[in-house]
């Protein structure tokens, strides 16, 4: 077993780049401004692949920290307890991508808000898929499409089509679905906006700086 020395685990670790305890990025550029409470009353998990984590593109912990309840697990694979059915139904929030099929969604079962569990996979499609094919408790859940969202606003990252959204965009659009207020999100998407355009002017900064060396 190699031990790392001190001197090499310094190297490893910025301490001149501090981080923001909350929203884990670097102090200059924590999104922290942006969190927008709104009480939810569906529950939301957030399975979150381990690639996503430090993606500073990525929206799921600002849904996280804007979602007072919401639980945000990072991995792949998950232990089966951690995704154990609770007192409330579980929803799936997945597209109707053949050939992976989907159980029947029963209206009577959107009813209570309160009574009900959405969760997300927060992860590219490639990598979704595979998170799907390694918890099988995840394929045997209803799941929750949507359909007629519109255009995303999420242009810091590359998408197959325009009507592709973010993790907090289509989390915000599953809520207002499933606890039947279309208005109630609206400012947290509005802050996804202001975090949006702060990632846009510092890619921009960016590139310029790489063409003046």
């Amino acid at each position: 077993m190699t031990v790392a020395t001190t001197s090499a685990l310094a190297g490893l670790v910025d301490i001149k780049r501090p981080f923001c305890t909350a929203c884990l990025r670097p102090q200059v550029t924590c999104i922290c401004r942006w969190i927008t409470l709104v009480p939810n009353q569906v529950e939301v998990l957030i399975l979150q692949h381990p690639l996503e984590m430090h993606h500073a593109k990525g929206s799921a912990r600002l849904l996280h920290l804007s979602l007072p309840g919401s639980t945000l697990l990072v991995g792949e694979a998950f232990d089966r307890a951690l995704l154990a059915p609770t007192s409330r139904q579980d929803f799936l929030l997945y597209p109707d991508i053949p050939p992976v099929e989907k159980p029947a969604l029963q209206a009577g079962l959107l009813h209570e808000p309160a009574q009900s569990r959405l969760i997300v996979l927060d992860a590219t499609w490639r990598k979704s898929r595979k998170m799907l094919y390694l918890n099988p408790q995840l394929q045997r859940l209803p799941r929750i499409s949507l359909k007629d969202v519109g255009i995303s606003n999420y242009r810091i990252r590359k998408a197959q089509g325009t009507d592709q959204l973010s993790t907090l965009e289509a989390t915000c659009a599953a809520l207002a679905q499933l606890e039947r207020d279309g208005s109630k999100y609206q400012p947290l998407l509005r802050a996804f906006d202001g975090f949006v355009a702060q990632q846009t002017a510092r890619m921009a900064r960016g590139a310029l700086s790489r063409q003046g060396r």
